[in-house]
């Protein structure tokens, strides 16, 4: 697998595609336009793709933020591949050789998958829970929903310590595919997430809607408080220490 830096228009076009046959998004409502990509390229921003045989499997879009730092604003991949994990490493290069130590980004708190590779594997930690980040979002994957999201920091200069989480109380859990929110108190606590919120929307939007007030509740509340995460366990939860 191959990662570079795009430049040109063909290939932004190429990145449009790809996103659109991800999120299928209603065509007035792309996560990112052609000349968006051209004008964040144009002023010093992080526009790349990653290829596999010559084919275009996955692009992530960034743009030079304050406090020394990327804000990585779109990224899309072929799943099951390694996709992702080779676009942040290269977006981290790419990063490093500027001088830049921070790359922020945003993701829905109910997609475990995310969170896990977020939160565990590369070490990037949630400082804020935002209701309603996007507003409406019209495509396949979110629509129905409000946009809850988790803004991350990925401090590119910190060492990535591999440890076991803490163990906690928890707080929200699923049973039958539904959140149940428990009495929880403690210095440690453990936050649920379903198991696959994208076909549980699709399938149950009733469900969806309410993981979506329960995760805002629980975990928005907790950070709310000054709990901070701290990590996330293989079996899907927050780990959320008290503030």
């Amino acid at each position: 697998m191959t990662v570079r830096e795009l430049h040109e228009i063909g290939e932004f076009a190429d990145v449009r595609r790809l996103f659109d046959a991800i999120w299928r998004p209603d065509p007035a409502n792309p996560p990112v336009t052609v000349e968006l990509m051209r004008v964040f390229s144009h002023a010093g921003g992080y526009v790349a793709g990653a290829y596999e045989d010559g084919e275009l499997v996955g692009a992530c879009v960034g743009l030079l933020a304050s406090g020394n730092s990327l804000h990585s604003h779109v990224t899309g991949a072929v799943p099951g591949r390694g996709v992702g994990h080779a676009l942040k490493s290269h977006q981290r290069r790419w990063c490093l050789e500027r001088g830049i130590d921070r790359v922020t980004w945003t993701y829905d708190p109910l997609v475990r998958r995310n969170a896990y590779f977020n939160i565990a594997k590369l070490g990037a930690r949630p400082f804020e829970y935002v209701e309603n980040f996007y507003g409406r979002m019209a495509d396949a994957i979110n629509e129905g929903d409000e946009s809850d999201r988790l803004v991350v920091e990925w401090l590119l200069k910190e060492e990535v310590v591999a440890r076991r989480p803490d163990e906690g109380v928890a707080a929200l859990v699923e049973v039958g595919g539904r959140p149940v929110r428990e009495p929880a108190h403690g210095p440690v606590v453990l936050v649920g997430t379903p198991a696959d919120i994208e076909t549980l929307r699709r399938g149950d939007p009733g469900a969806g809607r309410a993981w979506r007030h329960a995760m805002r509740e629980v975990l928005g509340g907790l950070m709310a408080g000054g709990g901070q995460v701290t990590g996330f366990t293989k079996k899907g939860d927050y780990v959320v220490s008290a503030g």
